[in-house]
């Protein structure tokens, strides 16, 4: 099964499916990952504050799957905001993965109190004009967040990886964002839970019309809409159905009944006032 990819606006290509590790214990990242990869996963989205990267590294050290077939992504964390500690994050996150350089970089929330994502953003550039990441983008950015990035820097982010269900479809920010070339991620692309999701009856009824899961038809609104998605499970099971979506397509009366979900319910974090 082939994933579609992605151009991004620096002319690289993501895959549009991912393995997303957020949560997952640092003791069992090993055995997590080499199941996803086994699945057929070749994209993968860690951080630096998950601290499970040495256990995505040694997965894909063992996969032997070969680097160019892989897409790794990690993000610097808040506390390292600030050129010189960019610069010295990059280098603790590549000793743990294994890799000379990643797939994509990113920030991972604006921090507006501490005022220093853009300084930290000019370090990316950096970073990525060294060959440490081939691609650079944001994550959790909101629409002020990223004016001063473009105002202030010579650099689009390729990426704002953000929020992102039916629950909360971002579609305000979408629309500011996308026209400038920049791609939508979503983090909790299922609700994480915080809600019933896969109780919600446009989901119930796409899911049995095409005989699949509920979480497969969410993951495929996501794929359809043309963003990035990577859900997350410690089940192999539900990680080879999580990857088995694209034998199926959501007629356009299934999209728009899952689009009238929407009542900006975010279950995260707001990033103009989070703090940690």
């Amino acid at each position: 099964m082939t994933v579609p990819t992605l151009t991004l606006n620096d002319g690289h290509t993501i895959p549009q499916l991912g393995f997303g590790v957020f949560k997952v214990d640092p003791t069992e990242t090993e055995r997590i990952v080499s199941d996803a990869l086994e699945v057929g996963y070749r994209h993968i989205d860690t951080a630096a504050v998950y601290g499970n990267e040495e256990g995505v590294g040694r997965a894909i050290a063992a996969s032997g799957i070969p680097r160019e077939e892989l897409f790794v992504t990690t993000k610097l964390w808040n506390s390292d905001q600030g050129t010189q500690s960019v610069f010295d994050a990059m280098d603790s996150s590549l000793e743990k993965l294994g890799l000379n350089h990643v797939d994509l970089y990113l920030i991972h929330w604006p921090r507006p109190d501490l005022d220093r994502y853009v300084e930290s953003w000019r370090a990316l550039e950096q970073l990525r004009d060294r060959g440490l990441t081939r691609s650079i983008g944001v994550s959790n950015f909101h629409r002020s967040h990223i004016e001063r990035i473009l105002a202030e820097s010579d650099t689009v982010p390729a990426v704002d990886q953000i929020e992102l269900h039916p629950a909360f479809a971002q579609r305000e920010l979408r629309a500011f964002i996308e026209p400038l070339g920049i791609r939508t991620e979503a983090w909790g692309p299922l609700g994480q839970g915080k809600y019933d999701l896969f109780g919600e009856q446009a989901i119930v009824d796409a899911a049995a019309a095409h005989g699949v899961t509920p979480a497969q038809v969410v993951i495929r609104w996501h794929l359809q809409q043309g963003i990035i998605v990577f859900p997350k499970s410690n089940s192999r099971q539900r990680m080879a159905e999580n990857f088995d979506v694209f034998g199926f397509e959501l007629s356009d009366d299934e999209m728009a009944a899952i689009d009238s979900l929407d009542r900006g319910q975010r279950v995260g974090a707001d990033p103009d006032q989070a703090t940690f």
